[in-house]
């Protein structure tokens, strides 16, 4: 069990830390904390994951979806990415996910391999290292 004053546990941290402090992750809680702080563009994003949360049980039930349906759906989205506050926390989770992509794929290789990874290793196919593959997630 690792304790909060592990050598790991601090480099986490060291590492959190660092992640912090780069520009994109304060331009990318800038634009999440100006979402949080608009209830209308909250309340659009909210309608849009329940109707699609809907939809997709009614697909998962092997219940045809209605053209209706399926058109207030996107009419829901098209809104919701033409508000500028929900478009760019959109775009901010999306960043955000793949910086945490990127640091779990590293991490995951180094496991792997025992050691720190190359580049190149980082960078090939992970799918070609058969079942349960790289952890990469694709």
């Amino acid at each position: 069990t690792m304790t909060a004053s592990s050598p790991v546990m601090l480099k986490t941290q060291e590492l959190c830390q660092t992640l912090l402090e780069q520009p994109n992750m304060q331009s990318i809680r800038q634009r999440i904390d100006a979402f949080m702080a608009d209830a209308q563009a909250r309340a659009q994003y909210d309608s849009l994951v329940n109707k699609g949360q809907a939809l997709h049980q009614k697909q998962q039930a092997a219940q045809p979806l209605s053209q209706e349906e399926i058109n207030d759906f996107e009419q829901h989205r098209e809104s919701l990415l033409k508000n500028p506050t929900a478009r760019n926390f959109l775009d901010a989770q999306e960043e955000l996910h793949e910086v945490q992509h990127s640091v779990h794929h590293y991490v995951t290789r180094a496991l792997e391999l025992g050691r720190v990874p190359t580049e190149e290793e980082l960078t090939q196919n992970c799918h070609s290292h058969g079942e349960g593959g790289c952890g990469c997630g694709h």
